[in-house]
């Protein structure tokens, strides 16, 4: 598929139902959430709605992409899985990211942001995970998370001590995260944990279109 081709699937499934008055056209609400989500700042999107004559502010794009509540897409079946987690920085507190990637397909499967890595937010995730999709067969690729391991046995998951090949999939996924983020570090300024939480999701589903 090309990324053209890639682009337009992602916009016709941007759902904006929330949409209680439309002073600005679909097509251009729906643009304006894929070009942010695709890496263009805010500030940029705004400067490409004016081209269209459409002004509004950061903020109302930032809303936009909050409330059309996007999600990536559910029942996969990937082959092999790499998990990890990594600090975020959310305001001066530090949250965990846990991140599932299908190392085939680079794919993202699932997320989460919590305040802490512990055991069982670990096993939560994993559970999370496999409601989403079929992972019952499939190989999950840890590292030395003694959490996601203890997850993945107390699941009764097939895993394996990988530190590079496939699960290198999860580590570009935080790469970009950090990229998008102030300044390029690891920080969402500003921001409830239920926000950032959100802005994982669409990522996610961006970045599934996009791959």
């Amino acid at each position: 598929m090309s990324e053209n081709a890639s682009l337009s699937g992602s916009i016709d499934q941007i759902d904006l139902d929330f949409v209680e008055r439309e002073a600005t056209p679909r097509l251009l609400m729906k643009l304006s959430i894929q070009l942010y989500l695709a890496g263009l700042s805010l500030s940029n999107t705004v400067s490409v709605l004016e081209i269209f004559g459409v002004k509004r502010a950061r903020s109302t794009i930032h809303n936009w992409v909050h409330k059309a509540d996007l999600q990536p897409e559910d029942d996969r079946s990937p082959d092999h899985v790499a998990v990890d987690e990594t600090v975020i920085q959310l305001n001066d507190e530090q949250y965990w990211l846990y991140a599932a990637v299908d190392s085939q397909t680079n794919k993202l499967l699932h997320t989460k942001l919590r305040p802490t890595t512990t055991k069982v937010l670990a096993h939560s995730f994993l559970a999370e995970l496999s409601e989403k999709h079929d992972v019952d067969d499939a190989v999950f690729l840890v590292d030395g998370s003694h959490s996601l391991q203890d997850a993945c046995h107390r699941h009764g998951f097939d895993f394996r001590y990988a530190k590079h090949g496939n699960r290198n999939a999860v580590e570009r996924v935080f790469r970009e995260v950090k990229r998008r983020t102030v300044c390029f570090s690891n920080c969402f300024s500003h921001a409830e944990a239920e926000t950032a939480d959100n802005w994982l999701r669409s990522f996610s589903f961006a970045w599934n279109q996009l791959i």
